[in-house]
């Protein structure tokens, strides 16, 4: 029986195109969907990858010939796949890798409403499914199968986005959009249309092979280009979306990017203002300005574990009004739990053109530390390296050490997190402290003993 571990993640199937999954494996993965969530219909969607419509309409081919009714929603962000699953109630599935280089393709699935579908909620089962078929054949079509249609939800989605945040009384803003030749292209100048924002769009033409740089703006060397032009034209703002835009990235009007701890606070208290005493959900490597900021609004923090299906269902489980994390991933209540990056970017067009300062003066009292980002080291034994790191802050006065998430060690002015990449050899450190030159200091301690 073939082994599909190699791309099968924690939270969705993603590999290279055709070296490890195909066509034929996609049709495969529709035909267990469908079986796994038992749905009479589902919603399929697909980036601008020159493999993602055939490997889309094969998924479908594979749903329908289960039984379910299959509606194409053709090219879309994955927040409008949530947004049509959400809409239509139906599970849904987006083709797409993301911000992972051009020969790569994956899925993205979830059930009816946007709920995640990771390895404990179906993933695992749906796994199991096509691995046997993949070793047995394809199971018979069942006696009634199902049909596939198109729909254009484009317009319905925007209309969503523009209810949820009213922008019609800003002051008029010039934005320069980076939308990396991915889906940010085809979803941006329908959401802003007619809005008071001049829009000066960087490499909008859809291209899955990313001519200009690659569609990951957490990379610093991805947002050069936005950064140059803000500040050539003297723009306001600067946006960067990923390739399936899902995740949005903020530059001032200096060029200096706004780390998505302070976007997170930033819109968790504007949430907060609609609906006072909420819960905010952040992950345990979002900066302490996020739990602050909450608290100060007059809301409950919650603070949970890195990943969106963690996120999405402590939003269930809690009924929280606003999810962050470190990565730019922004969860909101009134789309169904699930991320969006252009509410993100909405929220803060509405901060910023609601008051007369700069981006960099609104931001400022929500940037209130100094952080290292996300830095990776490639280490042999995850374990050992990370029972190091313990070994040598356990007991420390001052120090509390907690494993919700990796391990995070806490002290009066700093606190950092190590943990574990579930598929790579890879240790995560992220580092906070109240000044640059602590936060330095304990980033290379950590470091000195991951890297030994």
């Amino acid at each position: 029986m073939p082994d599909l571990s190699h791309i099968v993640k924690a939270y969705d199937v993603r590999g290279v195109v055709p070296d490890q999954w195909d066509e034929s494996l996609a049709e495969l993965f529709g035909a267990a969907f469908a079986t796994v969530t038992g749905a009479s219909a589902i919603v399929v969607g697909h980036d601008m990858r020159p493999s993602s419509p055939g490997l889309s309409r094969a998924f479908a081919r594979g749903a329908a010939a289960r039984g379910a009714d299959v509606t194409e929603i053709g090219l879309c962000s994955t927040d409008q796949l949530y947004f049509a699953s959400g809409r239509l109630d139906l599970p849904g599935a987006m083709f797409t890798a993301s911000h992972n280089p051009a020969r790569y393709n994956g899925i993205k699935m979830c059930r009816a409403g946007a709920a995640p579908v990771g390895q404990d909620t179906g993933l695992a089962d749906i796994r199991a499914l096509v691995e046997e078929w993949a070793a047995t054949g394809a199971p018979e079509p069942v006696e009634k199968p199902g049909t596939i249609t198109q729909q254009d939800v484009l317009a319905d989605y925007a209309a969503h986005l523009r209810s949820l945040v009213d922008l019609t009384g800003i002051r008029p803003l010039k934005a320069v959009v980076d939308a990396g030749n991915g889906m940010g292209g085809h979803t941006v100048p329908t959401v802003l249309d007619g809005l008071p924002v001049e829009l000066d769009a960087m490499y909008f033409e859809l291209d899955g092979t990313f001519p200009n740089h690659e569609a990951n703006p957490l990379d610093p060397a991805n947002i050069v280009d936005l950064q140059a032009r803000v500040r050539e034209t003297g723009a306001d703002i600067g946006l960067a979306f990923d390739g399936d835009a899902d995740r949005c990235f903020v530059v001032d009007e200096r060029g200096e990017p706004v780390p998505p701890s302070a976007i997170t606070a930033l819109v968790a208290e504007r949430e907060l203002a609609k609906h006072p005493g909420s819960t905010v959900i952040h992950n345990c490597i979002t900066s302490w300005s996020v739990p602050e900021v909450v608290k100060e609004a007059g809301g409950t923090p919650l603070r949970t574990r890195v990943g969106h299906s963690f996120i999405k269902e402590e939003m269930a489980r809690t009924g929280a009004v606003f999810g962050g994390e470190h990565s730019a991933h922004y969860y909101f209540r009134d789309f169904w739990n699930a991320d969006t990056g252009m509410l993100a970017a909405l929220h803060v067009l509405a901060a910023l053109g609601g008051q007369q300062g700069t981006l960099s003066e609104l931001v400022a009292r929500y940037d209130r530390y100094a952080a290292s980002g996300e830095i990776n080291s490639t280490v042999d034994d995850q374990a050992g390296r990370a029972a190091a790191v313990r070994a040598a802050y356990e007991g420390r006065e001052g120090l509390t050490l907690d494993e919700l998430d990796g391990l995070t060690v806490t002290a009066s002015d700093w606190w950092f997190n190590l943990r574990p990449s579930n598929t790579e050899p890879l240790l995560r450190l992220n580092v906070e402290a109240r000044d640059a030159e602590t936060a330095a200091r304990v980033r290379d301690e950590v470091l000195a003993i991951v890297r030994s």
